[in-house]
């Protein structure tokens, strides 16, 4: 694993060791948590594969054999910083910090974009007329930006803010393969849940290290296109990098932005996002092959991303097929490109629960450049991504909290 000023990340490359010899110094630091309980809600951490019952000690850094018996080795790159870290406690500033963060993020998401319409469109009956006037020329002018590539702003995505909403959940970020910068990627992000939380600080902030985890590339997160009309609040998603989900936003981006480009889609949608409730494990895809198309045309490896823990931050009013709830989530789906949901959390109900999420990263599947695929070829990739899907969450459900009996539904 590899900690940063930033975030952390972990790596699933364990230092290539004999079994029964010892890791010297040259070779690399075994990182041994064995105070989990009590630093992984902190810092995210935790080793997956390490027995749950034994007991407690001082943490430390140790050099421990490596046999076969063992699972896996962590190496710790910021030994010191993170010694630092694990020995303090959260204060309630700490945590007050944390709800902020979440608040912030929940208002955001659900209330942002009516406040900046309501404030834009109000300054245009008052003496501030002026301001909103020239708002609304110089918005007619930049009306595309979002399509070519948005205004990303690196301030944006680093501020301090992010790193105490990873800290909330906590939000880990798993790798488990390389990414060469010399390609591009179509990042999958599975499952949608309420929010798209673990999507969004993972692959929108540089609160959970990808840059670190992925020197060379570059992440960004599409999201739904109606959200870039709306006034100041279009700005405020392109400065973090977000991106419209649009054909030609996506064309653009892949085409026109070089290489080393980490393109993330929620590929569920509003559609899974109402599937979303504790331990369901749900994915929207089976018709959903417009990513599959969009890679082969621009010969973008797939990369499948499960957030394991995304379902289990709110618990959701699910309406059965047919009533009248469920009609209206639908018809709202159609109108406006997302579909209300009905929801209850922690403090008053308003919080997301206080739930790791860890985004595992899968291995990319090689996708040739296509300009004009076929059918059947289309069919082929998404097939292959749906099994590399089933695979990574199979591989990494007991590490990650679920039991083996839990199972991935693709629907």
């Amino acid at each position: 694993m590899t900690g940063s000023a930033h975030g952390l990340w972990e790596t699933e490359t364990p230092p290539t060791l004999e079994p029964g010899k010892r890791a010297g110094p040259a070779r690399c630091r075994v990182w041994v948590h064995r105070t989990e309980s009590r630093t992984s809600p902190l810092l995210g951490l935790g080793s997956p594969d390490r027995e749950q019952d034994q007991p407690a000690a001082e943490s430390g850094f140790t050099e421990q054999r490596a046999g076969p018996a063992r699972c896996r080795v962590w190496v710790h790159r910021h030994m010191e910083n993170m010694v630092a870290i694990m020995k303090q406690e959260k204060t309630q500033w700490k945590l007050f910090l944390e709800a902020f963060s979440a608040a912030q993020s929940e208002f955001t998401f659900l209330l942002l974009g009516v406040t900046c319409l309501t404030l834009v469109v109000s300054l245009m009956f008052t003496s501030l007329w002026l301001l909103s006037a020239l708002y609304f020329v110089w918005l007619v002018k930049d009306w595309d930006t979002p399509e070519r590539g948005g205004r990303r702003t690196e301030f944006v995505r680093n501020w301090r803010i992010w790193g105490h909403l990873r800290d909330y959940f906590p939000i880990k970020l798993v790798k488990t393969a390389e990414l060469d910068p010399k390609k591009n990627y179509i990042l999958g992000i599975h499952p949608h849940g309420i929010m798209s939380a673990g999507g969004y600080t993972c692959f929108s902030t540089e609160s959970c290290g990808f840059a670190e985890a992925f020197p060379g590339m570059r992440s960004s997160l599409a999201t739904l296109a109606g959200l870039f009309r709306i006034p100041l609040f279009r700005e405020y998603l392109m400065s973090q990098g977000l991106l419209s989900v649009s054909r030609a936003s996506l064309n653009h981006v892949l085409s026109k932005s070089g290489k080393g480009i980490a393109l993330s889609i929620v590929i569920g949608g509003a559609e899974e996002s109402l599937t979303s409730s504790p331990g369901v494990n749900t994915v929207v895809m089976r018709r959903r092959k417009g990513f599959v198309r969009m890679a082969l045309e621009h010969g973008a490896d797939l990369v499948p991303v499960y957030s394991f823990g995304e379902n289990e931050l709110f618990r959701q009013v699910i309406f059965s097929e047919g009533s009248v709830g469920r009609r209206l989530q639908d018809l709202f789906k159609r109108l406006i490109g997302f579909a209300p949901c009905v929801f209850l959390g922690d403090r008053f109900g308003l919080l997301p629960y206080r739930t790791p999420i860890t985004s595992v990263v899968g291995a990319p599947i090689a996708v040739p450049k296509l300009l004009v695929p076929t059918e059947e070829e289309v069919d082929h990739y998404h097939n292959l991504y749906m099994e590399s899907l089933s695979k990574l969450f199979h591989e990494h459900k007991v590490s990650c909290g679920l039991s083996e009996s839990h199972e991935l539904q693709i629907i």
